[in-house]
């Protein structure tokens, strides 16, 4: 709650009007909720991901016949996309909100864009990359 002493235009503080007009736009700035923004890349990612995983897997159980190593690439990246997913927000919740100074925004924003690229990346690519690596070993041993 703001105390009437701390509110920008009150007497006696940035009687400067440069000042009064930043702390102003600091106020009217939208606040960005960096936690809920990756929480719902999170979800839609995992949504793409499951899509593709099932799409790719379908693929190789036509194209390989009756083999185990399709379902143990089901498995494998089932497991290993959920520990990744929640690394990553477990990392957005421990930083919490931007703070209001713009230099804190933009480093949240050069991270939030970083963790985005890899999440996309991992959810659109993990399923092709395992899935063919399971596919070379069963053409090797198989």
């Amino acid at each position: 709650m703001a105390k009437v002493w701390e509110h920008p235009f009150s007497a006696g503080f940035h009687s400067d009007p440069v000042a009064r007009h930043q702390a102003q736009a600091a106020e009217d700035a939208p606040v960005i909720d960096w936690r809920h923004r990756m929480s719902d890349h999170i979800a839609y990612a995992l949504l793409v991901y499951t899509g593709l995983q099932i799409f790719v897997t379908i693929g190789a159980l036509r194209a390989e016949g009756p083999s185990l190593l399709p379902y143990l690439a089901l498995v494998i990246l089932v497991a290993g996309i959920i520990p990744a997913c929640r690394g990553f927000e477990r990392r957005w919740q421990d930083m919490g909100q931007a703070q209001d100074d713009a230099q804190a925004h933009a480093t949240l924003a050069t991270r939030f864009r970083r963790d985005c690229l890899m999440l996309w990346a991992m959810a659109i690519g993990l399923p092709f990359v395992i899935t063919g690596l399971f596919a070379l070993l069963n053409l090797l041993f198989g």
